[in-house]
């Protein structure tokens, strides 16, 4: 009987090529956690990102008043930031017929750019220039979308409170659209703007003939070569861990605050003061946090290197490597040199 075997279609992957796919991208997830841990300690205050904070409440609120007239929305202060915005209509509950919404750290889309920066960054395959104008681009529209997300927030809340007005519940819509895009309505955007983006540039194939070529296109090595900016920024990184420590154990109002809330623990009090001290003490902490995890970040940077191959394919040497083998080079040479010397014949 004669053997029939049937061919695997072009472009199709084996199993072991998809295992390798499989592990080249597993250190994508790893990135996003270190990412993620990152922003979580950098963004424990909360006015960490204000300078975005204060330009996405300022955009928010022209825009609204030029789309739904003026007097629609009034920007105000927020833990001493302008950052807070008053939607104003006579629909709307409450005594003074507004809604009182601001500008925190997440909702500033600074994690969203984050993530999707990673992504982009991670992808093998892609030339580096490419990258980089992928995550310009991709962060751009993160930006504008997360404006027009705070902009829609009147419409939703105007549809609701016209049918049922002076009524809290009338801002559930506004509530539950705003919990859908935290929760899984951005994620979709990013993974679906890099999938595009992904596919745009060869997609798989791409990557796998990339770890076909190049296996091991990086690695992490200490840093050999030291020159002085590298030790001014290791210096940076220290000086951000000093920071740190004396934001909690020098710093008068942060003293005073947790003096006031020790106070108010022990004998039980419960007052605007009391919260105005927890909070003064916990962004004390933050920016503890904070700092550390810039100082952590600054030196590991310094410290550590990426690391390609050589044009050849092979790894650069140590600096005691390369030392060794000139010596041993040099050695070679003299011998070689003495040899000569003494093979050519006496002249008469």
């Amino acid at each position: 009987m004669a053997a029939t075997g049937t061919a695997r279609p072009e472009g199709d992957m084996s199993w072991r090529e998809v295992g390798e796919l499989g592990l080249r991208y597993g250190r994508i997830p790893l990135a996003l956690l270190a990412v993620e841990a990152f922003y979580w300690f950098l963004t424990i205050p909360s006015d960490t990102l204000a300078p975005v904070q204060v330009t996405e409440a300022w955009i928010w609120n022209e825009l609204t008043n030029l789309i739904y007239g003026d007097g629609a929305a009034v920007i105000s202060h927020h833990n001493g930031w302008l950052t807070r915005i008053d939607l104003l209509h006579p629909s709307f509950p409450g005594p003074y017929d507004s809604v009182g919404l601001y500008v925190s750290d997440e909702c500033a889309g600074v994690h969203e750019m984050i993530f999707l920066s990673t992504l982009v960054m991670m992808t093998d395959g892609v030339p580096q220039r490419e990258k980089w104008k992928a995550v310009g681009v991709m962060c751009a529209i993160v930006y504008v979308l997360n404006v027009l997300r705070l902009v829609v927030f009147y419409p939703i809340a105007l549809n609701s409170c016209l049918e049922t007005p002076d009524v809290q519940a009338c801002l559930t819509p506004m509530w539950q659209f705003h919990e859908a895009v935290y929760t899984w309505g951005f994620l979709v955007v990013l993974v679906s703007m890099w999938l595009v983006w992904f596919l745009r540039f060869g997609g798989p194939a791409r990557t796998l003939a990339a770890t076909k070529e190049d296996p091991s296109p990086w690695r992490l090595q200490p840093r050999r070569f030291w020159k002085p900016q590298h030790k001014a920024l290791l210096g940076a990184a220290i000086l951000l861990f000093v920071l740190a420590m004396t934001n909690i154990s020098t710093n008068q109002e942060a003293i005073d605050a947790r003096d006031t809330l020790a106070f108010c623990e022990f004998s039980s009090q419960l007052s605007s003061e009391c919260a105005d001290a927890e909070q003064r003490w916990d962004d004390a902490i933050g920016y503890a946090w904070s700092l550390s995890a810039l100082g952590l970040a600054v030196g590991v940077g310094t410290m550590v290197v990426i690391e390609r191959p050589l044009e050849d394919g092979t790894w650069p040497k140590r600096a005691s490597h390369i030392d060794e083998a000139s010596a041993s080079d040099e050695r070679a040479a003299q011998q070689g040199t003495s040899k000569t010397s003494q093979a050519q014949p006496e002249e008469e």
